[in-house]
């Protein structure tokens, strides 16, 4: 070897031992820098704690309200953590090396992340954090903040706190809400085969717990007891005795356990991490208390509605339930069984809502000029659209007047030719606008199908629009949380109450009226009202829309106290029958009438500018008949435009 090679060597040979060196003093300055750092007070960081709207405590998250002591808990389970999660949890100082090089390699040799190397001690401050994003920020921050714990703490303490605020999945966080849900037990009784299953579940909490899929949590056990045989914590014989019988799931939390509440406290999160005036750090808070406009009594209604016409049904439903006077979600349900599927469809589904969004479309037409006693010629109609296509929308069972008919008898019986003449009217951007004015946030397509409802929106985002008809023309913030605090009691957070005027209240009232005419028998027709199969149960007046697709089934109602969405479908879009329809309406009506049972009944006043006249329901035209006379309203001035020739817009149309 030469003199120049020599150098060479000798010069990577300091750099190498110079780059060591600064390792160690950095490694050495971060730990020291962690053990001056505050010390975190465990059983409350990252705590929070929903309440309802008469402040009582309905949830606690992230920890436990029963903080379970390490030698209270089966050492089964603690032996089965260690070894499926971190078997070097009691060697390392907070992060496994070794661990992390094999991952790298791996990840790297399969093109793709296959393995993590996240220890107890990272995976516990991942935990105790209300924000789970993946910034390097955040990653660095999470880094120091587990050298605090490292350094501050004993190991015991470490996993004690991790086992205590782990997510079980059903809602369940901490292994003693988990003990006691899954198997009726407190963590010292639980057996090898319990233990194993929950030591498996953080995993992927959805998955692996028994009470959603109780194969998939026994495979998953099965690969924490092999983990336990390769640490030397199980036999080869104890670990081949395991499972020979169905093991017994318990999958409540009370006597009166309210599954769906489980979606509303998701709502409440994913609401709280949109929340920019709350801190992103709220380890050295103590916890966070989170009130909310829930109504227990509305949730259990709702909940019990939905399992009497679901019972033994493949079929999905989804509803929200608002007070207009406050903009509050005061009952939610994302689902038929929280237990089977944690998918929150009320707010994470976007579905077609069908005739639903008709009201926006009428509401407009009134702003334009036309009248509830505006007429167009309900016949099968092909149009000859903008762009050279051609479209010929349906009536419901392809049935038609076949003779003008007015908009409130197309509201009541929901036409849906009037409903794409009027579109075409107006012009497709005029309901796209009301829609975004009234507050829904879809992305609508300003088509002449959309007069239909073929543009798709979640459950809370229809209801958001039917809010603003409810509060009279007013728009407002529509959410889950009043108001945010600390343990200390200052708030980080309190809702918005302003309401802004967005309507004209003349013809807001005028739409709320016709949509009363859905429960109306005066406008049976060539096609009866829509949700007059439930007008028997209703006690009170209310304005309704149903909303029919191939795929869903849609009711949306209100009235000045409740406004209330549901939704019936499958989740593969697959079609409904008929008869799917009374399932839908029925939830909505039992509900509702469960929510205002023993209220005072309130409806709007009439606007001094609006009269009501006095006409046929069907014809449009003034009439003496008791049983067909139904009243129209109007601004006044235009109330002498009752004549069905003048008021007919079927030629305008051409034109």
């Amino acid at each position: 070897m030469g003199e120049y090679d020599m150098r060479v060597l000798r010069f990577f040979f300091k750099m190498g031992l110079f780059m060591f060196m600064s390792f160690i003093v950095v490694i050495i300055g971060l730990y020291l820098y962690a053990y001056l750092s505050p010390k975190l007070e465990l059983r409350t960081a990252g705590q929070y704690y929903i309440y309802d709207t008469n402040d009582e405590l309905v949830y606690q998250g992230s920890s436990t309200s029963e903080w379970v002591s390490l030698e209270d808990i089966n050492y089964n389970l603690i032996n089965a953590v260690i070894s499926v999660e971190d078997k070097n949890f009691y060697q390392h100082h907070g992060f496994d090396y070794l661990r992390i090089a094999r991952a790298m390699y791996l990840n790297i040799k399969n093109g793709k992340i296959t393995q993590g190397a996240s220890t107890i001690s990272q995976q516990y401050v991942k935990n105790i954090f209300l924000d789970f994003s993946t910034t390097w920020s955040r990653k660095i921050e999470e880094a120091f903040l587990t050298l605090e714990l490292e350094v501050h703490y004993t190991k015991d303490e470490i996993l004690e706190g991790y086992l205590n605020t782990i997510n079980y999945g059903q809602g369940n966080f901490g292994i003693g809400n988990a003990s006691r849900y899954y198997f009726n037990k407190e963590p010292i009784d639980l057996t090898l085969e319990e233990a194993l299953i929950l030591a498996g579940i953080p995993n992927s909490p959805e998955n692996y717990n028994p009470v959603a899929n109780y194969d998939l949590s026994i495979e998953r056990a099965k690969i924490v007891g092999n983990a336990m045989v390769e640490n030397g914590y199980l036999s080869l014989e104890e670990f081949d005795s395991l499972f020979q019988d169905k093991i017994e799931i318990y999958g409540k939390s009370s006597e009166e356990n309210l599954d769906m509440l489980m979606y509303y406290q998701d709502a409440v999160i994913e609401e709280l991490k949109n929340i920019k005036t709350i801190p992103e750090e709220l380890l050295q808070s103590g916890g966070i208390k989170i009130y909310t406009y829930l109504d227990l009594d509305a949730q259990k209604n709702l909940e019990e509605n939905i399992l009497t016409y679901l019972t033994d049904s493949e079929l999905q439903s989804a509803s929200v339930v608002i007070d207009p006077n406050t903009g509050g979600v005061i009952a939610l349900s994302g689902g038929v069984s929280y237990a089977k599927s944690q998918y929150n469809r009320a707010t994470q589904a976007k579905r077609q809502v069908g005739s639903a969004m008709k009201p926006f479309l009428y509401y407009g037409a009134l702003e334009e000029g036309m009248t509830s006693a505006s007429t167009f010629n309900s016949q099968y109609t092909t149009f000859t659209l903008s762009n050279g296509n051609v479209y010929s929308p349906k009536n419901y069972g392809s049935v038609y007047a076949n003779k003008e008919i007015t908009m409130a008898e197309a509201i009541a019986v929901s036409d849906n030719v009037y409903a794409v003449k009027t579109n075409m009217f107006l012009g497709a951007d005029k309901l796209v606008d009301t829609a975004k004015k009234v507050g829904i946030e879809a992305d609508l397509s300003a088509v002449a199908s959309l007069a239909l409802g073929t543009g798709e929106m979640s459950v809370l985002d229809l209801a958001r629009g039917y809010t603003t008809f409810a509060t009279g023309g007013y728009k407002q913030d529509v959410g889950f949380i009043k108001k945010v605090e600390d343990s200390e009691g200052n708030v980080l957070y309190e809702k918005d109450d302003t309401k802004d005027l967005v309507l004209n209240m003349n013809y807001n009232y005028i739409l709320t009226e016709m949509l009363t005419g859905t429960t109306n028998s005066h406008f049976k027709d060539y096609a009866n009202p829509t949700a007059l199969t439930i007008a028997s149960k209703l006690s009170r007046k209310y304005a309704i829309k149903t909303g029919t697709t191939d795929t869903d089934f849609w009711i949306a109602g209100y009235n000045p106290d409740v406004v209330m969405v549901t939704w019936v479908g499958m989740d593969d879009n697959s079609p409904l029958s008929a008869s799917d329809s009374y399932i839908s309406k029925n939830i909505w009506a039992d509900t509702v009438e469960d929510i205002l049972i023993d209220t005072e009944e309130h409806w709007y006043e009439t606007p001094e500018n609006v009269v009501g006249v006095v006409l046929d329901a069907v014809s449009g035209v003034p009439t003496n008949d008791v049983s067909k006379a139904t009243l129209f309203y109007f601004v006044k001035g235009t109330e002498d435009m009752i004549n069905t020739e003048y008021v007919s817009k079927e030629e305008e149309l051409k034109e």
